[in-house]
C-alpha cells in the first residue's frame, strides 16, 4: 500500500472527517442564505451603534435647509414651486452620500483585512459583497424615508397617485443602488479609505451644481446648456419631478434609465471582479 492511499485511508476513517468537507473541496456548513443574513448583521447593526444612522437621517435634513432656504425666495419671484422643484436634488444628493459611506466601508474592509480574512473562510464567493450591498440598501431605504419627509415639510407633493409615487421611489432606490455599487467597487479597489472619499466628493460636486437639480437651465449661460441638460443629474432628477409632479413621458423617462441601468451595468461586473480577485 502506497503513502497515498495509506493517509487517505487514514483521513477517511477518522471520525468526524470527510473528504467533501477538507481543504479546497470543503463545503460551508452553514448555507449560503444563513451566511448572507449574519454577514448583512454585521454591517447594520454597527450603523446604529457608531452614529451611521445620524448622518443618513441628518444628510437630508441639512441638504433641505442649506439649499432651500437661500433659494426659495429668489426662485418663487420667477413663479418656480421651488419645493416641487428642489425634491428630486435633496433625495439623490442624499443617496449619493450613501454611496460615499459605502466606498468608506469597502475600503475599512479592505485595509483591516477582512475582506482577505473571509476569503480564507468557506463562504460563498458572491456572499460578502451581497452583504455590504444589503447593508446598502438599508442605508438607501432611511434615507430616501428622511429626504420624503424632509420634502414633504418645505410643501413638497405627489400629485400623481400612487403608481408614480411608488415609480419614484422604486427609481431613486434605482439610481442609489448604481451609486453605491460603484462606490463599493472603488473602495474595494482603493488602497486608502481617505483617496476613496476624495474620488467620489468631487465628481459629485460638480455634476451636482452644474445640473438642473437646483435651477432651472434658463440659469446658466448659453454655451454651457447643452451639457447641463444632458448630464445624468440633470436627465434623472428631471424625470423623478416628472413623476411627481406633471407626468413623465417617455421622451424624458428612456434617458434617465438609460443612465441608471448603464452605470448599474458598468459597476456591478467591475465590483464583482474587484471582490472576487486575490491580493
Amino acid at each position: 500500500m502506497t503513502l497515498t492511499s495509506t493517509t487517505g485511508a487514514a483521513v477517511a476513517s477518522r471520525p468526524g472527517t470527510d473528504r467533501r468537507y477538507v481543504g479546497r473541496r470543503r463545503r460551508a456548513a452553514p448555507s449560503s442564505l444563513q451566511q448572507w443574513w449574519v454577514l448583512s448583521l454585521r454591517l447594520i447593526k454597527p450603523i446604529f451603534r457608531n452614529g451611521e444612522i445620524v448622518s443618513a437621517i441628518l444628510s437630508p435634513i441639512v441638504f433641505t435647509i442649506g439649499f432651500y432656504l437661500p433659494l426659495k425666495f429668489v426662485m418663487n419671484f420667477q413663479g418656480v414651486d421651488y419645493a416641487q422643484f428642489l425634491m428630486p436634488i435633496i433625495a439623490l444628493q442624499a443617496l449619493s452620500f450613501t454611496a460615499l459611506s459605502a466606498a468608506m466601508k469597502a475600503a475599512m474592509d479592505r485595509v483591516d483585512g477582512m475582506s482577505d480574512r473571509l476569503k480564507t473562510m468557506p463562504i460563498r464567493a458572491g456572499t460578502p459583497l451581497a452583504s455590504r450591498m444589503s447593508a446598502n440598501l438599508f442605508r438607501l431605504f432611511v434615507s430616501l424615508c428622511v429626504a420624503l419627509v424632509c420634502g414633504h415639510v418645505i410643501g413638497f407633493r405627489f400629485h400623481l397617485g400612487w403608481l408614480n409615487s411608488i415609480g419614484f421611489c422604486l427609481f431613486a432606490l434605482l439610481v442609489g443602488f448604481a451609486l453605491t455599487m460603484g462606490g463599493d467597487a472603488i473602495g474595494t479597489l482603493s488602497k486608502t479609505p481617505a483617496a476613496t472619499t476624495q474620488a467620489l466628493t468631487l465628481p459629485q460636486l460638480i455634476l451636482g451644481m452644474l445640473s438642473t437639480g437646483f435651477v432651472p437651465i434658463t440659469g446658466f449661460p448659453e454655451w454651457i446648456r447643452p451639457f447641463v441638460r444632458n448630464q445624468p443629474i440633470s436627465v434623472i432628477a428631471t424625470a423623478m419631478r416628472d413623476m411627481a409632479s406633471d407626468g413623465v413621458d417617455w421622451p424624458t423617462l428612456w434617458p434617465a434609465l438609460a443612465w441608471a441601468f448603464g452605470a448599474l451595468s458598468v459597476f456591478a461586473p467591475i465590483s464583482i471582479w474587484a471582490n472576487g480577485r486575490r491580493g
